[in-house]
C-alpha cells in the first residue's frame, strides 16, 4: 500500500461571510454528507480539551477561565488588543482543531477562514469548495442574522480575503445568491470523481 495515498477524499468548503456555507452543508447532509464544522469545533473544544485550556491560561492569563468555564469577554479583550494576540491564539486553537479534525474520520470540513487562517496547510484537502455570493446579498445576510448594521456587516466582510481570491484558489465554485439551483450544483460535485490526490511531505500540523 503507497502511504502517500490517502483513504479518505478529503474536501474543504469555505467562502465569505455571508455567502451560506452552512446552507450549503445542510443541503449536503440531506445527501448524507457529514460536514465538520472548525468554528463550532473550536467553542467545543476550548471548553472541553485540557492541554488547550492550558496553554490559553499561560498566553491569556488565568483569568481567560473561571471554574473551568472560558471568559468569551476576556478573550475577547485580548484578541482585539492587536494582530499579535489574535495570530497568537491561532496558533494555539488552529492545531488542536486539526489534530481534532484528523482524528474524527470527517471527509468534509467546513473553515470560512481556510486560507485566511492558512488552516489549508495544516490539512490536506483533495478539493476545496467555495461558495460565492454578490456583496449586497451577504451584506443583507449578515445584518438580518446577526441584527448589525450595514457598516459592521462590510467591516467583517472586509477583515476577510476577498470572494474573488478565495475563489481563484478553490476547485469548484457553487454560485449562492438566491436564484441559482443549488441542488443542481451540488449534484454536479458529488458526480465529480473523487480519487484522492498524493499527499504532499509539507506543513505537517504543529
Amino acid at each position: 500500500m503507497n502511504d502517500s495515498i490517502p483513504s479518505l477524499f478529503r474536501t474543504a468548503i469555505t467562502g465569505s461571510i455571508g455567502s451560506g456555507k452552512s446552507h450549503i452543508c445542510r443541503l449536503l447532509e440531506a445527501h448524507g454528507i457529514k460536514v465538520y464544522d472548525c468554528d463550532a469545533a473550536a467553542k467545543h473544544l476550548m471548553h472541553t480539551d485540557p492541554a488547550l485550556q492550558q496553554a490559553l491560561r499561560l498566553l491569556v492569563g488565568e483569568e481567560v477561565y473561571n471554574n473551568k468555564v472560558l471568559q468569551k469577554q476576556v478573550l475577547a479583550t485580548f484578541l482585539l488588543a492587536g494582530e499579535a494576540n489574535k495570530q497568537a491564539v491561532n496558533d494555539i486553537v488552529h492545531p488542536t482543531v486539526a489534530q481534532d479534525f484528523e482524528r474524527s474520520g470527517y471527509e468534509w470540513l467546513e473553515s470560512a477562514i481556510l486560507f485566511d487562517s492558512g488552516f489549508n496547510r495544516r490539512l490536506h484537502f483533495d478539493r476545496v469548495v467555495c461558495v460565492t455570493a454578490p456583496l449586497e446579498v451577504r451584506v443583507q445576510r449578515i445584518m438580518l442574522r446577526d441584527h448589525i448594521s450595514r457598516e459592521k456587516a462590510l467591516a467583517w466582510i472586509d477583515c476577510q480575503l476577498p470572494q474573488e481570491e478565495v475563489a481563484r484558489r478553490s476547485d469548484y465554485v457553487i454560485v449562492n445568491d438566491g436564484h441559482a439551483d443549488l441542488e443542481a450544483q451540488i449534484a454536479n460535485l458529488l458526480s465529480l470523481p473523487t480519487t484522492p490526490l498524493p499527499i504532499k511531505k509539507t506543513n505537517p500540523i504543529q
